[in-house]
């Protein structure tokens, strides 16, 4: 199938409707990512009893994977399955990764100083996890890709597009806290990692419905290529084996990184090792890509690439602390409650956001038939505005009511950002209208400034506890937030967007899949860096707070002042990075 020529009735409100589709299809998706994640180094430490080192271990290798094996999706997508088998056969895998992770089993307990965990439940986990981490490889790097061919080449719509993309991907994370994370914590694990499972096929029927949106963009290259035979099997059904057999030394490394096997030198776990070696074969294909297969343009503009692909990993590095000290931080030495006097005390109440996670979606549906039977009129729009202000009343509602915790609390990020997305998106707009729209390279290293200065709110948060002795306020951590959150609007859309541009057409996907690796690393150097601030408490004792402030401060000032030398280096390499770009903007 060869995409179609684009109608006016294809577009709503400015995009094209695939856009929305491809919106829709990531907030699950994140939904379900996000949701597991925000309750994962709790549920690790809290009900299996792991050190603060075991769990940001198994966190980073499992964030690290999840995002290294897109490099092998978006490899495959490329040379045979295309996006769309791509994306249900990840969003199938993920289904079942996380309503694995709704098995629990037993909460372990010490018997004379040991702990004693139910194995069966945490291998349970791992395999889950395993799935999640094979099944995002699949999904994560084409549903971008579909997103950046949707628009002709130069399209001046494409980076807002990609911001709104990057909105739906957010709007997704902050259900996910404010949905799993809660009812994780106060229900119990199984109902926050199961609602993130049913979150993820909802998303998966989703863009199976979308699929006259995307203009045919994301089908196979070579359908009979997939007919094929190869050892005996159709090469579609032979790559969907080999992935589904591949969970089980993923599932392995997990177990390895929990429990600390054949790390070397006990830090550098055999899924960092993995990672390394991915590195470097990628780095490997790089300078023969760019020596042998690209004109000087293409292999100049693959560098630019590259550099602003490298910016990513160390903003990424500090953006992942986020779901490592800073959450082990808010948990012992942060109130929770923005509000306090409104909270709800009695009972457990529930999400109101559960309802905002079906009323989207089902309004797009609706908007989208409508447009389609009357592109002038403006109820689509209009309806598409109610919806978003009842899902605006429930979000206030379930910030200010329901009873904080540290896992929840992770909704901050993503709020932020969906806040942030239209005014950014409206900004690079409104700059490029007047010649002044800063190159890709600049708007980076504005990301990595923030990135680093997002450190200092919580600095200052632990000085306070140190001096005093007392709990410091939550307030802090909104403000370290939204300073980070600005750098991230500054970096990851228009990153994205680039490697869509800047990226030789064949190799997209697997470029795609490369800005992924680097976050992969970033997941991995974000728990090495978070161990620097692991406090394990022997039984019968109790923690030492002015002890635990110090630690945490000094990880704070260290990433701040790491941030911003990277920063001044990007900002010093932006003209020549710009030049090397050839015009694309």
């Amino acid at each position: 199938m060869h995409a179609t020529a684009v109608s006016p009735s294809s577009d709503f409100l400015g995009h094209p409707k695939g856009v929305y589709v491809c919106f829709f299809t990531e907030m699950w998706e994140r939904f379900s990512f996000y949701g597991m994640k925000a309750l994962l180094l709790l549920y690790l430490t809290k009900y299996h009893l792991f050190g603060d080192k075991a769990g940001l271990d198994l966190l980073g290798a499992y964030g690290g994977l999840v995002y290294c094996v897109p490099v092998f999706g978006g490899l495959l997508a490329d040379r045979w399955l295309g996006m769309r088998k791509a994306v249900v056969f990840g969003g199938t895998l993920l289904v079942l990764g996380h309503l694995g992770m709704a098995f629990e089993g037993h909460a372990a307990h010490r018997v004379g100083g040991e702990v004693v965990r139910d194995d069966t439940a945490l291998g349970v986990t791992y395999l889950s996890l395993a799935l999640i981490v094979m099944g995002v490889g699949f999904l994560k790097p084409n549903i971008s890709t579909i997103v950046g061919k949707l628009y002709p080449e130069n399209d001046p719509r494409r980076d807002s597009g990609f911001s709104l993309f990057y909105a739906g991907i957010n709007l997704g994370a902050l259900f996910a806290s404010l949905v799993c994370g809660f009812l994780g914590e106060a229900y119990g694990w199984k109902y926050g990692f199961g609602a993130a499972g049913i979150g993820m096929l909802v998303g998966l029927a989703m863009f199976l419905w979308g699929q006259k949106y995307l203009q045919g963009h994301a089908e196979p290259p070579q359908p009979a290529a997939l007919r094929e035979r190869v050892a005996g099997l159709p090469r579609e059904w032979l790559i969907y084996a080999t992935a589904i057999v591949g969970v089980l030394p993923v599932a392995a490394l997990m177990w390895a990184a929990a429990n600390g096997a054949f790390a070397l030198g006990g830090e550098i776990s055999l899924a960092l090792m993995l990672m390394i070696v991915v590195l470097g074969g990628v780095l490997l294909w790089f300078a023969w890509f760019t020596g042998t297969r690209c004109t000087p343009v293409q292999r100049q503009q693959m560098i630019a690439l590259m550099a602003l692909i490298f910016m990513a990993l160390v903003f990424f590095t500090l953006y992942e602390q986020t779901y490592g000290s800073w959450v082990t931080f808010t948990d012992r030495l942060l109130t929770k409650d923005l509000a306090p006097s409104l909270v709800v005390r009695d009972g457990t109440p529930l999400p109101w956001s559960i309802a905002s996670l079906l009323l989207a979606p089902l309004g797009f549906v609706v908007a989208a038939r409508l447009s389609e039977r009357n592109p002038a009129s403006n109820a689509p729009r209009v309806l598409f505005a109610v919806i978003v202000a009842a899902m605006l009343v429930m979000l206030v509602r379930d910030c200010l009511v329901l009873p904080q915790t540290a896992g929840s609390l992770t909704y901050l990020g993503a709020l932020f950002l969906v806040l942030l997305a239209p005014l950014f998106a409206a900004l690079w707009a409104w700059l490029d209208r007047r010649g002044r729209d800063p190159s890709k390279p600049v708007k980076s290293s504005f990301g990595l400034v923030f990135g680093a200065l997002s450190f200092v709110p919580l600095a200052l948060a632990a000085q306070h506890v140190g001096a005093t002795g007392q709990m410091a306020s939550v307030w802090w951590l909104v403000l370290a937030y939204l300073v980070l959150e600005i750098g991230e609007m500054c970096l990851s859309p228009v990153g994205l967007s680039a490697v869509t541009q800047l990226a030789a057409p064949r190799v997209v996907s697997l470029m795609m899949g490369t800005w992924f690796l680097a976050t992969a690393f970033s997941e991995t150097l974000a728990a090495l860096f978070g161990k620097l601030a692991a406090i394990d408490v022997p039984e019968g004792e109790v923690m030492d707070i002015a002890q635990a402030a110090a630690r945490y401060e000094h990880l704070f000032w260290l990433l701040m002042w790491i941030g911003l030398g990277c920063a001044v280096l990007a900002l010093l390499a932006s003209p020549l990075l710009k030049r090397m770009m050839h015009g694309v903007r």
